[in-house]
């Protein structure tokens, strides 16, 4: 029987790759208290101007800046999310703190799978292809990828420059776009296309089968405020003002 998401993997793989993601988004909202919320205190104007220049309530700004914070934990857990798709590719697998990401059954092939282009500094680009590096003199048939899912163009090409003042080259290490990495592994030109155009239906499907488990309200930041602002009578905006600056001339009054 064919599959009904996309041809390189199973249904039910797609199926458990998303589920894991959606429960990193539930786990990323949940650490978001009130007091994680404050940590870095609330820019009171920025709220205000968002929504009225963007016509939202109180309520969406507020669920907007919570997924704001939590954008760098979700970034992570989305190059999580294709690895594991690419896990399930058959003649593939995973790392698993193994010091890859994928690897080739055979050794043939090592990656490191970064969601954006933009994720390392130049030390951190340094240890990465020095590790790549070591993994192609090991692996004398191997090639070894760095592969950036979200990069600035289409491209499979040797990386080589300089990276903290030193020059750096190997014949079998790479530097290669999501959607071109996908095209090895699955000989597929357009299975990033795929997996793109699928994820709406699958993600749907997968959220029918699912209980209505929103984050628990005590662990809600949105909730623990909105939840005071009806005790004190404030506007929700008004209540993350007293509680942020209520300590400033005139704000003990709001």
């Amino acid at each position: 029987m064919a599959n009904k998401y996309v041809d390189f993997i199973s249904d039910e793989h797609l199926i458990e790759c998303i589920k894991n993601l959606h429960n990193s988004y539930k786990k990323a909202k949940a650490n978001i208290t009130k007091k994680k919320f404050y940590n870095n205190k609330i820019d009171i104007f920025k709220l205000t101007f968002d929504a009225e220049f963007n016509q939202l309530d109180e309520k969406n700004v507020i669920e907007s800046e919570i997924l704001r914070q939590i954008d760098k934990s979700i970034n992570n857990s989305i190059g999580t999310f294709h690895e594991e798709i690419l896990g399930g590719i058959k003649g593939y697998e995973m790392g698993k703190l193994s010091g890859y990401d994928i690897k080739a059954n055979d050794d043939s092939l090592f990656a490191d799978i970064k969601n954006k282009h933009n994720t390392m500094n130049s030390s951190s680009a340094e240890s990465l292809f020095q590790k790549l590096a070591h993994y192609a003199d090991t692996y004398k048939n191997a090639k070894c990828y760095w592969v950036q899912i979200l990069a600035k163009g289409s491209f499979n090409e040797n990386w080589k420059g300089e990276i903290n003042g030193k020059e750096y080259s190997h014949t079998r290490v790479y530097k290669i776009s999501g959607d071109q990495f996908y095209t090895i592994l699955t000989g597929d030109n357009k299975a990033f296309l795929k997996l793109y155009k699928a994820l709406p239906n699958a993600i749907s499907d997968f959220l029918k089968t699912t209980q209505n488990d929103k984050v628990n309200k005590k662990d809600s930041a949105l909730s623990e405020i909105q939840t005071e602002a009806k005790t004190t009578k404030r506007s929700i905006f008004d209540q993350i003002s007293f509680e942020n600056f209520g300590y400033y001339l005139g704000f003990d009054e709001l």
